[in-house]
């Protein structure tokens, strides 16, 4: 049986002493493994690759006081999945709708590069997380990037190879799950046009169209 997620968990060694070092230098920073946040009856998960040195790691929230939060959290907000189009703080009162955030790695990697053993040791908490999740009927999941999208697959127990990442890429998963692809929200991808505005949009445009969202967006 995996275990459920703990902001004390100090399992990678690794981590585990970067977090230390990030703590000393920075003693307001959160620098603890970041919780999954939003609406636990969701029917949309989005996973991420980690937290930021300088958003979820100095927040506790994911995706949350820095630029790779811009994107996500305004589209949600255009979709009706967040209270606001901007994720300042935990304390800024925003509230997710019928969604739900998390990463296949709850802690602060060094270089924003968590190694394979790392991923592996937190993808047990994934893997109670959608198991959790995967109750109800018609569920997306929504990976940014490959590693998330990787970690997801592992998670369920089930082969990359058959299921290869691509932005726009929808898979039908075991559990009436489907699972979304897109290119991260980064900084560096939406920088270079990788990943614009329209092209996130077209993502939960399908995903509102297939849960059968009645959605109007808002801007």
């Amino acid at each position: 049986m995996q275990a459920k997620f703990s902001i004390t968990c100090r399992q990678c060694n690794r981590l585990v002493k970067f977090l230390d070092k990030v703590k000393a230098g920075h003693p307001d920073y959160y620098a603890r493994p970041v919780p999954a946040f939003g609406d636990m009856l969701s029917k949309l998960l989005i996973i991420g690759l980690a937290p930021g040195m300088h958003g979820a790691n100095r927040t506790g929230r994911p995706f949350t006081g820095d630029f790779a939060g811009i994107l996500l959290y305004s589209t949600l907000y255009k979709f009706g999945f967040s209270s606001c189009e901007e994720s300042i703080s935990k304390s800024d009162g925003l509230q997710l709708i019928g969604c739900r955030i998390t990463n296949a790695v709850k802690c602060l990697p060094p270089g924003n590069k968590p190694e394979p053993n790392e991923i592996r040791q937190c993808n047990g908490y994934l893997s109670v997380e959608i198991a959790s999740f995967a109750a109800g009927e018609g569920r997306a999941l929504l990976a940014l990037g490959t590693v998330a999208h990787r970690a997801c697959l592992m998670a369920l127990g089930l082969k990359s190879k058959a299921y290869p990442f691509g932005h726009g890429a929808i898979y039908t998963l075991p559990n009436s799950l489907t699972l979304y692809d897109s290119y991260h929200c980064s900084r560096y991808n939406t920088q270079t046009k990788r990943l614009t505005a329209k092209m996130f949009e077209q993502v939960f445009e399908k995903i509102c169209a297939n849960l059968a969202l009645n959605i109007k967006t808002k801007g």
